[in-house]
C-alpha cells in the first residue's frame, strides 16, 4: 500500500462497517468538527450554540452517511441531510452558511471512510478562509454604514442634510422613508459611506440640530438584517 493510498483511500475498502472503522471515524469526525469551530471562532462573531453545532455536525452526518452507505436511498438521504441548513432558526451570514456546509462535507467525507481527504480539504478551506478574512477586498471593507434619523411630521426633509452628507460622507443613499408613531414622525433611512478620519459624532450632532433632537441611530451593515429599520 502507497502513502497516497493511505491518505486518500477509504478505511472501509468493501463499503463494510467494523468496531474499529465505526469509532475511527467518529473520533476524526469529532476532532474535525473542533477544529473547524476553533477556526471559525478566531476571525468572527459567534454564539456558543453556532460553534457546537459545528463542532457536532460532521458526525452527525457521519453516521447518517454510513448507516445509508451501499443502499438505494443514500442519494435521498444525502440531499435530504444537506437540505438541513434552511431549517435554521435564523437568516445566516454567507460565512454561517459556509460554515455549516464545510462541516457536512467533513462529515460526507468521514462517512464514507476518506478520514485523510476530509482533514486535507477541511485544512486547505479553513487556512483559504483564514487568508481571505485578512485582504480588505474580500471583506468588503469601505465604511459603509446604515443612518436611521427621525424626523418630525412638519419638516421638508428633502435635501435638509445634503450639506452635512457633502462634508462627512463620500456616498449617502436614501434607502426608505418610512412613517412612525401614528404618522407624527418620519423615519429616513440611508446606506452612507463615512469619509477617513471623519467624526461620526460632530455628524450627528449637526443632524441632530436640524431634526429637533430626535432619535439618530448609526450602525453597522449586517448580513442578516431582521430588525425593524
Amino acid at each position: 500500500m502507497t502513502t497516497s493510498d493511505i491518505v486518500f483511500g477509504t478505511i472501509m475498502p468493501n463499503g463494510m462497517i467494523t468496531g474499529v472503522t465505526f469509532i475511527v471515524s467518529i473520533l476524526c469526525s469529532l476532532v474535525i468538527g473542533a477544529y473547524i469551530a476553533f477556526m471559525y471562532s478566531l476571525k468572527n462573531d459567534y454564539s456558543g450554540s453556532y460553534i457546537t453545532t459545528l463542532a457536532i455536525l460532521p458526525a452527525v452526518v457521519q453516521i447518517v452517511i454510513m448507516l445509508v452507505n451501499g443502499n438505494i436511498g443514500a442519494g435521498v438521504a444525502v440531499a435530504g441531510a444537506f437540505s438541513l441548513v434552511r431549517f435554521r432558526s435564523a437568516p445566516g451570514s454567507g460565512k454561517e452558511i459556509v460554515g455549516i456546509f464545510l462541516s457536512m462535507s467533513a462529515g460526507l467525507a468521514t462517512g464514507m471512510g476518506y478520514i485523510g481527504i476530509a482533514v486535507i480539504f477541511v485544512v486547505i478551506i479553513t487556512l483559504a478562509d483564514l487568508l481571505f478574512s485578512n485582504i480588505s477586498i474580500f471583506n468588503g471593507v469601505n465604511g459603509e454604514k446604515y443612518l436611521k434619523i427621525t424626523v418630525p411630521e412638519g419638516l421638508d426633509f428633502e435635501g435638509i442634510f445634503d450639506d452635512i452628507f457633502e462634508r462627512y460622507t463620500t456616498k449617502a443613499e436614501l434607502t426608505e422613508v418610512r412613517t412612525t408613531a401614528m404618522g407624527s414622525l418620519y423615519r429616513l433611512n440611508y446606506k452612507v459611506v463615512l469619509r477617513s478620519k471623519v467624526s461620526t459624532k460632530n455628524m450627528l450632532d449637526e443632524m441632530r440640530e436640524r431634526n429637533g433632537n430626535l432619535e439618530i441611530i448609526c450602525s453597522r451593515p449586517t448580513a442578516s438584517k431582521t430588525e425593524e429599520l
